[in-house]
């Protein structure tokens, strides 16, 4: 990691906090390593913004109505490094401090480290944690995602947080074809997000995404752990930015079928919405 002083921290996108930059989590399927997003330093160097909490607190004291404030949207706010810095725990305390809300996406568990900020901001505004569930056999994960904990750890992260009353949402994504967009895996999840009281998945279909930077990674660990998927998958996408599973419309349909089921938000825009919309006291104009 290396340490930077960043000039500012709120971006005027949905209010969005990235005190890192850079992962270390090893996702095989990662987007973020894309060229488009001009990464000057390897992906795993993670760029820390080490006076991210002075910074918030300057924009947020300056907000004449309390919002949401995301993070996570671009790099996972609990790296490994957050374990000893405690950054994003820093900045949930500002969050907290100045009556605001929070939308924090993460895969990791260290998450569970800061209930206690989770709980006291949901209290005062309004807290959803949000974490993607892409594989659920252990084996699998462990080899798409090497760095981070496992999809069923994860779950029980989500049963953490409802016994705690945080609302959750699941991200539905990757699909990784010919590897993920199986019945076993796709029920497991829906399963789990069922049985953990998940206000809402983000699903934007059953497949992935590769571009310019992120293909070549990819395919480097397919012809690692899964030779002769890479020619397959150059023999039916070619360069495409967007790869579609072949069981796209069945899996669609299943997943559609059982959000309705059990009032799952399922829509992509009602689920955003949600983590967008921080309901105003009533009576209340502004909190300053």
């Amino acid at each position: 990691m290396h340490i930077t002083q960043a000039k500012s921290i709120l971006t005027a996108y949905h209010n969005g906090i990235n005190v890192y930059r850079g992962c270390t989590h090893g996702c095989v399927y990662c987007d973020t390593r894309s060229r488009c997003y001009g990464f000057t330093h390897p992906l795993k160097d993670v760029e820390v913004k080490s006076n991210a909490p002075e910074l918030l607190e300057k924009a947020l004291r300056s907000r004449r109505k309390r919002c949401m404030i995301g993070t996570g949207s671009m790099c996972d706010p609990y790296q490994h490094c957050e374990k000893q810095l405690g950054l994003t725990r820093a900045c949930l305390e500002v969050i907290c401090r100045n009556g605001f809300g929070a939308a924090v996406l993460t895969k990791s568990d260290l998450v569970l480290r800061d209930l206690d900020l989770l709980e006291e901001i949901h209290r005062r505004a309004k807290c959803v944690v949000q974490t993607s569930l892409t594989v659920m056999d252990e084996g699998l994960s462990r080899v798409l995602e090497p760095h981070v904990c496992t999809s069923r750890r994860r779950v029980e992260v989500l049963e953490e947080l409802r016994r705690r009353g945080i609302p959750t949402v699941v991200w539905l994504a990757p699909v990784l074809p010919a590897l993920t967009d199986t019945d076993e895996n796709l029920n497991a999840i829906l399963d789990a997000c069922v049985r953990t009281g998940v206000k809402g998945i983000v699903c934007f279909g059953m497949g992935m995404t590769l571009r310019e930077g992120d293909r070549e990674y990819y395919y480097q660990a397919l012809d690692r752990h899964f030779p002769g998927l890479k020619e397959h998958y150059q023999k039916t996408y070619g360069n495409r930015y967007s790869l579609e599973s072949p069981r796209q419309a069945e899996l669609m349909a299943r997943f559609y079928r059982l959000c309705e089921d059990h009032g799952i938000l399922h829509d992509n825009d009602a689920c955003f919405r949600y983590l967008q919309e921080l309901p105003e006291e009533e009576g209340q104009l502004t909190l300053f």
